[in-house]
């Protein structure tokens, strides 16, 4: 594929994810431009501690959901940690205890280190969850422990030397989100190797959630160079939205891997895994594809193959991979495309949205979309070539 298809995918598949990029970039934007517009005064004797009202009862809020729905999931149980921790955060600034925005100024840095440290807890808590929900399991306490160890090396430093390490913990974050963003790819391979679907499990909750980490990164980053209110203003309703959407997606959003997890304990049947018996799977699955066609089922995913193979997730999917070289949502893909292909000749004036239909594409977007990326042209145009072809 040309470098002109790859970034044509990539805008395809991340559009949306770019359009919320830059409204929220231009509201931050406007939100620190009308901050200047707030007297100092007002701000710390009023609109920051009603922020901080807010911040700490969504908290404990969405604490107290977790608690109640967790419902066995590490995710949920996690999330309720941080927010729990958050809240407690909060509580500390409403109470006037420390405050992050009329410290005395020292140096070239606004906050003093232990200030930004504080703020490098908090933003690593608010990475924990996305890690969890990529990887489960991956995050343990020592990786965890890990993670945290460069900014506390920093302050370790920066008090006991004479070397200024603030600004090294104030972009400590920004590693933090780099670390994060090399799971979406695993993520993104494990969900082709399990489900023929991906429009509502694939990784763009996470690329929102990244965008909004990332600006909150810089807004905490601007805040530690210059102690600026608009800034403190701003970050405050972000953390607030960042708080709100992950709150939701933890209680609404359909967990792939908890569900292959509970799919998985159904059977723990395997077989010798050979040349002979691997091509016998593979007449059966191709004879049981072309007989029911289960691939039209939208839902259809890798453990519905155990209707006809006695395997377990991870030999069917090393069965998948080996005997056709792709992952099950490019094998799935193709019979849904090939049905396509049929029911565009045999139908021709069927509608392309009950095509999509009831080939198990989710959207006749998506439909057009895949079907454009495995033949190189959209339904419509492949239909009118085929007409040609015919006439002559």
């Amino acid at each position: 594929m040309s470098f002109r298809n790859v970034c044509r995918e990539y805008r395809r598949e991340y559009s949306r994810e770019m359009i919320f990029g830059l409204v929220l970039l231009m509201l931050v934007g406007l939100s620190t431009w009308l901050g200047t517009y707030i007297p100092e005064s007002l701000y710390l004797n009023g609109i920051t501690q009603i922020m901080n009202g807010c911040i700490a009862t969504m908290c404990l809020a969405g604490a107290w959901l977790m608690i109640r729905h967790a419902d066995g999931m590490k995710i949920r149980k996690i999330w309720a940690v941080v927010l729990f921790v958050y809240a407690v955060f909060t509580i500390i600034l409403l109470m006037r205890v420390t405050s992050f925005v009329d410290q005395p100024r020292t140096g070239f840095m606004s906050l003093q280190g232990w200030q930004i440290l504080v703020g490098d807890f908090l933003l690593w808590l608010l990475l924990l969850y996305p890690t969890e929900s990529l990887r489960p399991g991956w995050m343990n306490p020592w990786r965890a422990i890990l993670h945290g160890f460069p900014a506390i090396f920093a302050y370790v430093v920066d008090q006991v030397t004479s070397i200024d390490m603030r600004i090294i913990l104030a972009l400590y974050p920004v590693l933090l989100i780099g670390l994060l963003a090399q799971h979406i790819r695993k993520y993104r391979v494990w969900c082709e190797e399990n489900y023929s679907t991906l429009d509502r499990i694939d990784a763009q909750w996470i690329v929102r959630y990244i965008i909004m980490c990332l600006l909150d990164g810089v807004l905490f980053f601007t805040l530690c160079l210059v102690g600026s209110i608009p800034v403190a203003f701003t970050q405050q309703w972000l953390l607030l939205l960042i708080i709100g959407y992950s709150t939701e997606q933890i209680l609404f959003r359909q967990d792939p891997h908890f569900l292959e997890l509970e799919g998985e304990e159904e059977t723990k049947e395997n077989k010798e895994s050979s040349a002979e018996a691997n091509a016998e799977y593979r007449h059966i699955l191709e004879e049981w594809m072309e007989k029911e066609k289960p691939y039209l089922n939208p839902a259809f995913r890798l453990l519905d193959l155990r209707q006809v193979l006695p395997l377990n997730r991870t030999y069917l999917s090393q069965l998948i991979n080996s005997e056709y070289g792709c992952s099950f949502y490019r094998f799935v893909t193709h019979y849904r495309v090939e049905e396509a292909k049929r029911l565009l000749h045999e139908q021709p004036a069927m509608k392309m949205q009950d095509i999509a239909e009831h080939c198990g594409f989710s959207s006749p977007t998506v439909f057009a979309r895949i079907f454009a990326r495995e033949t190189g042209k959209n339904p419509s145009e492949w239909s009118a070539k085929q007409d040609a072809n015919e006439t002559l």
